[in-house]
């Protein structure tokens, strides 16, 4: 028999079991992120090799069980029994293993090939616990071998587990639980008519216990495998089946018992909970909490993220002398611009934005690895449901009052595809540290003592423009029966691995670096080739006499055409919008990259606002750049963790038209009040 070209490894298990370290581990940067055909699940794959043998890993979602109760589970079934896996490796919390193993008694009766990895050890081993994996491998007749993800030098244990799990083709041993399940009189009645490989993949074990739990998918499969006396035999007595699920349940959790029996002891009780947890689950404090447990992150993230900046800035600082040495040498000038003006400004600004996602991404991934962020999502659970989402929500939408970017970055904790692109699409609508930075100036130049009264108007907008987002795209991306919140306990704190960490984070900011180098340029390209002219002068360029030629169209959201383009350019980023009204208001010179990025202003900026723009024209401009896409960076990262052009595409017109929209309404408030 020819031995294969490349094995299929797919990697099983429930959330915030160490798949994804699993995954990073094995195929570092050799991996590539889509969603799964017709699905909003995200699908990663990547490869490695090992011994020779090549191997492609599939982390399939996670999920609490195997059952049809979400897209996830479904695929994740699907795909292991249709065929496409060698074999399946099954992750467990060591220190939780009452718990995590579930998956593995639903996995119980698939065919596929399997090993386990009872993951997290060095936890389980700091509880006290010891764990003969030996025993417990006896018992269910596959590998077994006690594992720390995170700790990439003690792998040769897992290779040697998956080389065997393909040679041997190891299957669970499932008598003991199928002698469980055959006390159930449902049970007992239709296993026998379904026979064995009816479907590829499953027993007819599995398919007669999943078929008493009430799984829908899998009896219409069966009714339409079997005879006609069979089905008629099957479908009344299943119909007549009353707790399916609580029986099934109980057998497997019996099951496990009887597994870890003298297999596990422990040499301390369970711990109560610690002070943090103590604060955080506290009726009134526990928010609060919460909430400054986040912000001082977004404030930390800023520490490693200077030496980013840093260079960010020395880059920008070479423009000048670059440009005034290819003038010396009679470089012409169309040359100089693009190479000054687009690639250099634009690389500045990358390097400054990347390092905020490399600062956003270590401290957050700190958070995660330790068991924080997990109970960042318990305590918000509740109230982000609201909105058909997580707990973990909670993080990105803080992190947006400071950057939308490392909003989206940090939605990437979420599970759920569907979930995840709602909570960017949401997070969209919070103005970011850029807006906070403009629009109290601009609302104190034309509005006084009265700025503190739009920007609540604008915190109140905010929150209705989250909520009607959500209920727009709710629909589509979170389906009704999805919208619960999360089973779980708060999981024990684990020590960080630095080694996986920073492996993870540098990971995570050269794609980030790659991703947006190429959308900024291409914008910026184009932008600057708006507003490029020979003469200097802005009159004689493409911006100026489209925007003369639109501003009746623009006029109806409130806006003139100077204003509707300094709207246009705060989509590249906030600051640009003062910048851009400078260089209008003065016809000093042209528009640059550079001024979008730095949003220079004028020193008499101030007075040439007040004096050119009425004010309800200006109050209709504040919102139409708070509201509008916060900047190409977060549309690049927006892309980055949703992978779709489609939904990235939606989400930008949506919030283009939107903030359109809510100007106009502002500006005919700002008619009737002045």
């Amino acid at each position: 028999m020819t031995e294969k070209n490349e094995y299929v490894i797919a990697l099983l298990g429930q959330p915030n079991s160490g798949k994804s370290t699993l995954f990073n581990a094995l195929t570092g940067l050799k991996q590539h992120v889509g969603n799964w055909p017709g699905k909003t699940v995200e699908k990663k794959e990547g490869n490695f090799e090992y011994n020779g043998k090549k191997y492609l890993v599939a982390d399939l979602p996670g999920t609490y069980s195997l059952s049809a109760n979400s897209d996830e589970e479904i695929i994740t079934r699907d795909y292991i029994a249709g065929g496409k896996a060698d074999v399946v490796c099954i992750l467990a919390d060591s220190s939780q293993l009452e718990r995590s193993l579930y998956m593995l008694a639903d996995y119980a009766g698939i065919t596929v090939p399997t090993f386990l990895l009872l993951n997290m050890s060095d936890v389980a081993a700091e509880q006290g616990k010891t764990i003969d994996a030996a025993k417990i491998s006896q018992k269910l007749g596959i590998p077994v071998l006690l594992f720390s993800a995170q700790d990439k030098k003690n792998y040769s244990s897992f290779y040697s587990a998956l080389e065997e799990a393909i040679s041997q083709k190891n299957t669970l041993d499932i008598s003991s639980l199928e002698a469980k399940y055959q006390k159930n009189d449902t049970y007992s009645t239709i296993k026998p008519l379904i026979p064995e490989n009816v479907i590829q993949g499953y027993s007819s074990v599995w398919l007669a216990v999943k078929a008493v739990e009430g799984d829908a998918p899998v009896i219409a499969k069966i009714k339409d495998k079997l005879d006609s006396e069979n089905r008629e035999t099957f479908v009344k007595t299943i119909s007549e089946s009353k707790n399916g699920i609580l029986f099934a349940g109980e057998a497997k959790f019996a099951w496990i018992d009887e597994i870890l029996k003298d297999s596990v002891t422990s040499k301390t009780k369970t711990r109560s909970l610690g002070k943090f947890d103590r604060m955080i689950t506290h009726r009134i404090w526990g928010k609060p909490v919460v909430v400054l447990t986040i912000l001082f992150g977004l404030i930390a993230s800023f520490i490693p993220a200077l030496p980013f900046m840093g260079l960010g800035s020395a880059i920008g600082a070479l423009a000048n002398p670059i440009s005034s040495g290819l003038t010396s040498i009679g470089c012409p000038a169309f040359i100089i611009a693009i190479l000054c003006d687009v690639i250099i400004n634009s690389l500045s600004f990358i390097f400054k934005m990347l390092g905020f996602v490399f600062g956003v991404t270590l401290v957050f991934g700190l958070l995660e690895e330790v068991g924080v962020m997990a109970r960042i999502s318990y305590v918000f659970d509740n109230t982000m449901s609201k909105l058909g989402l997580q707990g973990k929500s909670i993080m990105p939408f803080l992190v947006s009052f400071g950057c939308t970017m490392g909003g989206a970055a940090g939605a990437r904790v979420i599970d759920n595809w569907g979930q995840k692109v709602l909570t960017i699409a949401l997070a969209w609508a919070i103005p970011c540290g850029a807006a906070w930075a403009v629009v109290p100036m601009l609302s104190t130049v034309w509005f006084g003592a009265g700025a503190p009264l739009v920007i609540v108007a604008i915190l109140v907008v905010m929150v209705l423009h989250m909520w009607i987002t959500s209920k727009v795209f709710g629909r589509s991306l979170v389906k009704k029966e999805d919208r619960c919140g999360m089973i779980m306990e708060l999981p024990p704190y684990h020590k960080p691995r630095w080694g996986s960490l920073f492996r993870y984070v540098l990971g995570r900011t050269k794609d980030t670096f790659f991703r947006v180098l190429k959308i900024i340029l291409i914008v910026a390209f184009v932008f600057w080739l708006l507003t490029y002219t020979s003469s200097g002068k802005m009159d004689n360029s493409i911006m100026y006499k489209i925007g003369q030629a639109i501003e009746p169209v623009t006029k109806i959201f409130g806006l003139g055409w100077k204003t509707f383009m300094a709207f246009i350019v705060s989509s590249l980023g906030k600051e640009g919008a003062i910048g851009v009204l400078s260089t209008i208001f003065t016809d000093h010179s042209m528009i640059t990259v550079g001024s979008t990025v730095a949003g220079g202003a004028v020193a008499n900026i101030n007075e040439l606002l007040v004096a050119n723009v009425a004010k309800p024209e200006a109050l209709a401009f504040i919102f139409a750049i708070t509201f509008n896409m916060p900047c190409i960076v977060a549309l690049a990262a927006t892309y980055q963790e949703t992978h779709s052009a489609k939904w990235t595409t939606l989400i930008a017109l949506y919030y283009t038209f939107g903030a359109l929209l809510i100007a106009c309404v502002a500006y005919h408030i700002g008619l009737l009040i002045w």
